[in-house]
């Protein structure tokens, strides 16, 4: 099994990890993403519009990808292609790690939401 850093605040509260801090997702996603295989950042904006039915604009998108980079937490090749770096994979297994303690009832969330479109068709 593989150990994952939990990051703990001063007065012993659980921090986020710092690619992503809860004011959204989009870090997380983008570093989930290039974990799935190296890609450009137009790349990275179609696999987000399958995810949210709109793609990020490059003013949202490229800050990220310029932010995850000064981090270390990802790289581009010559290609512009991105990839994670050692840092980018502990920050993401640490993210991992963050959310499935906060959802860690998704299973549950699920089956509200199967009741509620069941309902919806059912009227």
């Amino acid at each position: 099994m593989k150990k994952v850093k939990i990051l703990v605040g001063t007065s012993g509260d659980i921090k986020s990890p710092e690619c992503c801090d809860m004011k959204g997702f989009l870090s997380f996603l983008v570093l989930w993403i290039i974990s799935r295989g190296d890609c450009k950042g137009c790349e990275i904006g179609r696999e987000l519009e399958k995810r949210r039915g709109s793609q990020p604009s490059p003013g949202t998108l490229y800050p990220v990808l310029k932010e995850l980079r000064e981090k270390g937490l990802i790289e581009p090749d010559e290609n512009k292609a991105y990839t994670l770096t050692e840092k980018g994979q502990e920050e993401l297994d640490s993210a991992l790690q963050h959310f499935s303690n906060i959802f860690y009832d998704v299973d549950e969330m699920f089956k509200c939401c199967s009741q509620a479109d069941e309902l919806a068709e059912n009227e």
